[in-house]
């Protein structure tokens, strides 16, 4: 990979050498042994995104517009000496590792045999159809599981929360296609938005093949070390009338027909839940 800046996308690519690739698993990802983020920041730009907290003040306000990238990861990852086996890893708590760039960088697939050869135990956090390019590498895993983020039903509502996404239909087709190659799939509405026909979406969520179901609100800020949903996506919220009396009613309805396999906030994420039964072989 190249050092120095890029303009492989409409975006700003920086490539830099990481001092480490694996993070341990703290706060809302306490249960997992690491973190593993291929980049830093996300093209994709999630108007409620969290991560964007975690950038430098001077930078949070174009987020969606650069990403860093860990040109040095796989080498990072290949060279670890301690025992993966077993280990549970979030791939990725602050990016989304199938991002654009990823199709022609094929950064997060060059760290998925590495993982796999040293018996660790894989979540995949992602919102981009990308992921079933990689098919081959995650059959390769004893456990594993793809979580995919679909957050509402309406392509207005995606359009206005998440302008950069994948449309709906896509991400569903895709959770399919993962599923249907014996790879389990969670659905996270995390954080659920605006949502049109609540009885209809559980079905569409439903038909995709998951095995499990993870539903959140927006992120609430607390203390110096937690990052909350940004004004922007507040105030969305307000415009489509996403009041707290039309979020309980829908995390209701969801919660019913989808039980017993949804969790609600961090329970959704914890590893035993989602990779509960092994991937088939």
């Amino acid at each position: 990979m190249k050092r120095g800046l890029d303009r492989i996308m409409p975006i700003q690519v920086d490539f830099y050498n990481a001092s480490q690739i694996l993070t341990p698993g703290a706060g809302y990802l306490g249960e997992y042994d690491y973190s593993l983020n291929p980049y830093v920041g996300c093209s994709f730009g999630c108007s409620y995104c969290y991560a964007a907290f975690f950038a430098p003040p001077e930078q949070q306000a174009s987020w969606g517009d650069w990403v860093r990238v860990k040109q040095n990861a796989a080498l990072k990852l290949s060279r670890i000496r301690r025992s993966l086996a077993g280990k549970t890893i979030y791939l990725s708590s602050a990016t989304d590792p199938y991002q654009p760039i990823e199709r022609r960088l094929q950064l997060t697939r060059s760290l998925l045999p590495i993982l796999a050869e040293k018996g660790a135990h894989l979540v995949v956090q992602t919102r981009s159809p990308l992921v079933t390019r990689d098919i081959d590498l995650l059959q390769r895993f004893d456990r594993a599981c793809v979580n995919f983020s679909i957050t509402t039903d309406s392509e207005a509502v995606r359009r206005a929360f998440e302008p950069r996404n994948p449309p709906i239909q896509d991400r569903l087709q895709a959770a399919r296609e993962i599923a249907e190659a014996g790879i389990p799939v969670a659905i996270t509405m995390t954080p659920l938005l605006p949502v049109v026909d609540v009885v209809a979406f559980a079905e569409r969520v439903s038909e995709a093949g998951a095995r499990r179901f993870v539903i959140d609100r927006f992120a609430e800020t607390s203390g110096h070390f937690r990052a909350g949903t940004g004004e922007t996506a507040q105030c969305l919220a307000e415009q489509f009338g996403w009041s707290g009396d039309r979020f309980r009613e829908a995390v209701e309805l969801l919660t019913t027909a989808l039980a017993p396999n949804i969790r609600a906030g961090e329970a959704g994420f914890s590893p035993s839940y989602l990779l509960s039964s092994p991937a088939p072989r």
